[in-house]
């Protein structure tokens, strides 16, 4: 029961990040037994009012602060002990503190729909612990007709995205775990309202090319008062592999070469007395960045698992 409340609290916090149309995929090392489910419903609340232009840290003295509110309803299944699979989708508000007298209005809208299959190909127990090794992958698009080009507001990079992760994990028998996982990001076109722009040169086209990323990150974790509290601290990067910077007086576009670092905490509570619910709240901060947002972000989720097959019993 421990694992599964883990595996739940996890999906959130790795599927609901507000990184500027980052990969929205899990990179937790627990599995879901077969004929489980989880169902989640995440809020969170993002901000910024400086940003890197290029390299160069600016503030948003022209539409002080971006905010952006987003609500993730999402679910888990257990297949197989190795295999499961999960699928979600954000309902996303942006706008501004000051939206330019009304020039530059905030949207929101859903952003992309994620699916996702986890596979553990290693599970191997030693004296002191246990080692997983485990691959994702995963494949978003978007469901709506947002605009992509519309930075800093956009709902996302309107392009769609395969992702390919692979996660390692250590676990003490003490409950203390460290994880790491890296993932190659694929990318798509995102098609602009507009016919030319400039990526260190000119195109004649609507369409934007994407440019593809390596993400990295880093957990230390532990559980707490008879496992009924989970903290963790983590640190999360990105790296575009291609792209251009933000030009001086200029917005940002779907062809940026962004790159960021992130560090954050994670906490997650299950109910003994509630059975099958718990309750997650996180909060991230951006450290470092090239052509992204100095963002904040504060959330909470709650989530809920039940058996969805009942297991069938052998008469002897």
């Amino acid at each position: 029961m421990k694992e599964l409340f883990q595996y739940c609290a996890l999906v959130v916090a790795s599927l609901v990040v507000f990184t500027n149309g980052y990969s929205q995929s899990p990179s937790d090392a627990l599995m879901m037994e077969p004929r489980q489910a989880c169902i989640l419903l995440d809020y969170n609340y993002s901000s910024f009012n400086q940003y890197w232009e290029g390299e160069l840290k600016r503030e948003n003295q022209t539409i002080a602060t971006v905010y952006r509110n987003s609500l993730m309803p999402m679910a888990a299944v257990g297949i197989t002990d190795q295999l499961n699979f999960f699928v979600g989708v954000p309902f996303i508000k942006s706008a501004s503190t000051n939206p330019n007298g009304g020039k530059f209005a905030g949207v929101s809208a859903f952003q992309d729909l994620t699916i996702a299959a986890k596979y553990r190909w290693l599970k191997h127990e030693f004296e002191k612990g246990e080692l997983s090794a485990l691959a994702t992958i995963g494949f978003s698009t978007p469901i709506t007709n947002y605009l992509p080009d519309y930075m800093p507001y956009s709902i996302g990079l309107g392009a769609p995205e395969l992702s390919y992760r692979a996660i390692l994990q250590y676990k003490l028998n003490n409950g203390w775990y460290l994880r790491g996982a890296g993932a190659y990001l694929w990318r798509g076109y995102a098609e602009a309202e507009r016919e030319y722009y400039y990526n260190d040169g000119s195109y004649y086209t609507s369409w934007m090319d994407v440019p593809n990323a390596f993400t990295f990150e880093g957990v230390a974790g532990k559980w707490l008062f008879n496992d009924k509290l989970q903290v963790e601290i983590n640190y999360f990067s990105s790296y575009s592999l291609s792209g251009d910077d933000i030009r001086l007086y200029n917005a940002a576009q779907p062809t940026n070469d962004v790159d960021m670092g992130r560090i954050g905490i994670f906490v997650h509570y299950f109910f003994p007395t509630l059975k099958g619910f718990g309750i997650v709240v996180y909060q991230n901060q951006t450290i470092w960045g090239q052509n992204a947002a100095l963002l904040k972000t504060a959330g909470v989720g709650v989530n809920y698992f039940f058996n969805y097959l009942k297991e069938k019993k052998v008469e002897k």
